[in-house]
């Protein structure tokens, strides 16, 4: 069978059934744990309740659509997995976890951009690492910056931003 092919086994998809099963399950808790929010009767309206339960909607729909498509067998085969670059991003994962606190938010990230576009099959390392570190510093620079929000500061932040180390 093709990869684009659809799956005409008797049987649901059970993969499918079990991705629908979670969807639902996060929507219900979304759904609860926002119901369970006190909201001052000035926001009861449109206040901070309104955007949970529309991803949660979002979720539930998801989660009706992925069990029609399996009851129906509406998805193609699926092909055989390839480790090697789930284990290149999981790398860059547990890189940024151990870099973030000691090298700041523009390196850390920027290795795992550049772990993960090797995963992806892109470019060596010594190219995607500073492509990564760039536009994670832009990114840096408009949430600190731009909304004052506090991000992890590492060296590169600091030479950028104040001049010195």
């Amino acid at each position: 069978m093709s990869a684009g092919a659809p799956n005409h086994t008797r049987r649901p998809d059970g993969a499918a059934l079990v991705i629908a099963a979670i969807l639902a399950a996060i929507a219900i808790v979304i759904f609860w744990q926002t119901s369970q929010m006190r909201v001052p009767p000035v926001q009861q309206r449109v206040g901070p309740t309104v955007f949970p339960y529309i991803v949660a909607t979002g979720l539930a729909l998801l989660s009706v659509g992925t069990l029609i498509s399996a009851l129906r067998r509406g998805f193609p085969a699926r092909s055989k997995d390839d480790y090697g670059p789930i284990a290149w991003i999981i790398a860059g994962l547990v890189a940024q976890i151990l870099l973030l606190s000691s090298a700041g938010f523009s390196i850390a990230t920027g290795v795992l951009f550049a772990f993960t576009a090797k995963g992806f099959g892109r470019g060596p390392l010594w190219q995607t690492i500073p492509i990564g570190i760039v536009f994670a510093f832009i990114v840096w620079f408009l949430f600190a910056r731009g909304l004052q929000l506090s991000l992890p500061r590492g060296p590169f932040e600091r030479l950028l931003t104040t001049g010195a180390f």
